[in-house]
């Protein structure tokens, strides 16, 4: 397995996948899957803000995807970041997901992220999991927030210090005495 770079040929892929949670699970709250334009689309965007938008890639298959955005827009959260994993469905239970998330962890702080924040729809065990593998905490419960198959859904964060976390200004904040 090879963790990438998305390119906008990997859209289709990524939009499949993502159709299979929308469609199938309460990990997102959409309810609507995108189609390969929007994701095309949503790739270009984050790449060109930055951020790491990755694939694992087994025998020039997607098998997964993570990316990071950033948590809100407002200036004081510039050091904050949150990520979004999603794995083919034929192919869970095998370590991608730790792979990819290790390579997002990895190349957030390289780009100086702070802190990397989980938002896990509908409290979903194995996303927990594979966050906690990676020195997620639990960071609060919004008790039935989404609607979705016909029940309240929660939304559970989980939050992990990226680098130096909050032991130091963040580099746009250091200055040279």
């Amino acid at each position: 397995m090879e963790v990438r770079d998305a390119t906008p040929s990997d859209a289709p892929a990524i939009a499949a996948i993502y159709a299979h949670h929308v469609l199938h699970s309460t990990a997102t709250f959409d309810t609507v899957p995108r189609s390969s334009e929007e994701t095309a689309a949503r790739i270009a965007a984050i790449s060109e803000a930055g951020l790491p938008f990755l694939v694992a890639d087994i025998a020039g298959a997607v098998a997964g995807y993570a990316y990071a955005t950033r948590f809100r827009d407002r200036a004081a959260y510039a050091a904050t970041c949150e990520d979004s994993i999603y794995i083919d469905p034929a192919l869970t239970g095998r370590g991608i997901g730790t792979i990819l998330l290790a390579e997002l962890v990895r190349r957030c702080e390289l780009a100086g992220y702070r802190q990397m924040i989980a938002v896990v729809g509908g409290g979903e065990p194995a996303s927990i999991a594979l966050h906690r593998r990676l020195g997620f905490t639990h960071a609060g419960t919004m008790k039935n927030v989404g609607r979705k198959f016909g029940r309240w859904l929660d939304t559970v964060y989980m939050q992990r210090a990226l680098g130096d976390g909050d032991e130091t200004p963040p580099p746009s904040e250091q200055h040279a005495d």
